[in-house]
């Protein structure tokens, strides 16, 4: 049972590895809508523990990549370039899960594998620093 906000923002960045192992695997079998899946939620995952660490709690995927936007691509704590990155992988997400009749190819997937591992160890550093508050960005 998750007892407090650190162990909470822990849980997430787990999830966010986890998912980033898994993204692996299934591209490593060539599945590669269910690895862009995985590759999102791992983007997300480690998003969000930014996010609750500096008390921003959207409600919805939409409402994150709003947010991290707002708070952390727009004041340059995170490069533009990643946070497109980011929304690529979450409108990525959304066609590979509802469209139908669409499926990603390897060409597509494996580039976004570096990208988000390093988006992923960058949130890591954010975290471990002091200075990632948001109420100088507020």
């Amino acid at each position: 049972m998750i007892q407090n906000k650190n162990e909470l923002i822990n849980y997430r960045l787990q999830r966010s590895r986890e998912s980033y192992s898994d993204a692996e695997l299934l591209a490593n079998n060539g599945r590669w809508n269910s690895a862009i899946n995985r590759l999102y939620y791992a983007a997300y995952y480690a998003a969000t523990a930014l996010l609750l660490k500096n008390d921003l709690t959207p409600t919805t995927h939409n409402g994150a990549k709003l947010k991290l936007s707002e708070y952390f691509i727009k004041p340059g704590i995170i490069s533009r370039d990643t946070g497109k990155m980011y929304s690529q992988l979450f409108g990525w997400r959304q066609k590979g899960d509802y469209d139908d009749l669409f499926d990603f190819t390897e060409e597509k997937v494996v580039v976004y594998f570096e990208p988000v591992k390093s988006f992923i160890d960058l949130i890591e550093t954010l975290l471990a620093e002091n200075n990632t508050s948001t109420q100088s960005l507020r």
